[in-house]
């Protein structure tokens, strides 16, 4: 009797293993659910027609840790940025509208950022601080979840931020921040890639990343942070050419940060990269392409489509060709 009480213990519990299992791999595929063609080591629009519109800027999508929620940003011509977002119902992906906390056009608000945990989003905006009615200029902010849904957006740590200038906030799974911001007497061209320590829920200094990082060249932006903290991708401009800002990688050996090298011409083009991010699941990198456009009018835009790639395969091939495995 206890021989098929254990027998009958281990097929269920090898059968408990198989739909966790299952359930995983359904998570995993979530995002695979909004657009027909899935990329392999070569970039692809992501969800052209629903997400990446002609015409349009989008750009800076960020996930949840379930892959069932998005928020990125899109602008449409002659207006500002705003952040829109999707939910995962009942198996098919609502289409994007503005997030609750989107919906005034007046202000800019942009590159929405999750945590690792999924339970905070960090976004910049442009709207006034401390119930005033005039705007200060670009600050960071942030929505917390909890059992009845998103909270109301909250200044980030206001003493220690409110007087710098920073953007595109990207948590660390320790909760340590990375983000863009310079130094006050710098042209905004010359702004870099900065952190803030998680010193038990409190931040006490911001420094600047080593020259791994922040060596030559202009806009150095857009970080996104590994939630292990074991590399960067972040944006700049580093070529001659106009407005040719291209991703770059940094791993980070051993608390350094190493020389960070470009991503390729598989990503890297003639025309503008930046505000990569990559899935929860790790096998995703996004990233937005964009250039200059001109009108018969003579009149300029810009167009920005989100582009996706199988970062497993291309981060291999990737290590492979600069004899890093």
């Amino acid at each position: 009797m206890r021989k098929v009480q254990s027998t009958t213990t281990l097929v269920m519990v090898i059968l408990l293993e198989a739909l966790l299992i299952s359930c995983k791999d359904s998570q995993k595929s979530n995002i695979t659910l909004l657009d027909d063609q899935i990329p392999t080591n070569t970039p692809l629009i992501f969800a052209k027609g629903i997400i990446s519109i002609d015409d349009h800027v989008q750009s800076s999508i960020t996930l949840n840790p379930d892959m069932n929620e998005l928020f990125f940003n899109r602008r449409k011509p002659g207006e500002s940025h705003n952040i829109y977002t999707m939910k995962l119902i009942d198996g098919k992906w609502s289409k994007p509208t503005l997030a609750f906390f989107s919906t005034n056009k007046k202000y800019l608000d942009l590159h929405p950022r999750f945590n690792p945990s999924g339970d905070r989003l960090y976004f910049g905006s442009t709207r006034p601080l401390h119930d005033s009615i005039k705007s200060s200029g670009l600050h960071q902010w942030y929505i917390e979840k909890n059992e009845s849904g998103w909270s109301k957006p909250i200044p980030l740590l206001e003493k220690l931020f409110e007087d710098e200038w920073i953007m595109c906030v990207s948590p660390a799974a320790n909760g340590n921040l990375y983000f863009t911001s310079k130094e006050k007497q710098d042209k905004l061209e010359d702004e870099g890639i900065y952190y803030a320590i998680n010193d038990e829920g409190r931040y006490n200094a911001i420094e600047k990343i080593g020259k791994g990082i922040n060596y030559s060249g202009k806009w150095i932006a857009h970080p996104y942070i590994a939630p292990d903290e074991s590399y960067l991708i972040y944006d700049a401009e580093r070529t001659s050419l106009y407005e040719n800002g291209d991703l770059y990688i940094s791993f980070n050996k051993n608390g350094t940060w190493m020389l960070s090298y470009d991503l390729g011409p598989k990503i890297n083009t003639k025309t503008s990269e930046g505000t990569a991010t990559v899935s929860p699941d790790g096998k995703y990198l996004f990233f937005s392409r964009g250039e200059e456009k001109i009108e018969e009018d003579g009149s300029k835009y810009w167009e920005n489509n989100i582009y996706w790639v199988d970062f497993i395969a291309f981060k291999k091939e990737l290590l492979e060709s600069r004899n890093m495995n």
